[in-house]
């Protein structure tokens, strides 16, 4: 998935670093001109670890099968759960069990880790 037409994110799924490779995060954060990117690092058994380099606000979803861990590399990123918001700062991370309806935003350049599994569709269940 490249830029979808219904959200306007850069998300792709595409493992970008095999086993045994050097993950270079810096790099890819340093190159990033979209306001919410999200790059798949790398697979480790059933889960992937993405990369994601975020301003604004992404839109409100859940889903149905899989959590979601998110934690913060840079900057301050905030997770919307009907009811509460969970702000996370620096090396700060936080888990969104599956089922959960949540909406992430960062109200400035934020850059975090994802881990979740491999067959997740990062914009939500439908």
């Amino acid at each position: 998935m490249s830029k979808d037409q219904q959200h306007p994110y850069a998300t792709y799924l595409n493992v970008l670093f095999p086993a045994l490779a050097l993950v270079d995060v810096p790099s890819l954060v340093a190159s990033c001109t979209d306001r919410w990117y999200n790059q798949t690092l790398c697979k480790v058994n059933n889960s992937v670890v993405r990369l994601g380099v975020m301003q604004g606000e992404y839109h409100w979803h859940k889903h149905d099968n899989d959590d979601e861990f998110f934690f913060v590399l840079d900057g301050h990123f905030i997770i919307d759960l009907e009811g509460k918001s969970i702000d996370l700062k620096l090396q700060q991370g936080y888990v969104v069990p599956k089922g959960v309806i949540h909406r992430t935003r960062a109200p400035d350049r934020a850059v975090i880790l994802m881990v979740e599994t491999a067959s997740i569709i990062p914009t939500g269940d439908a």
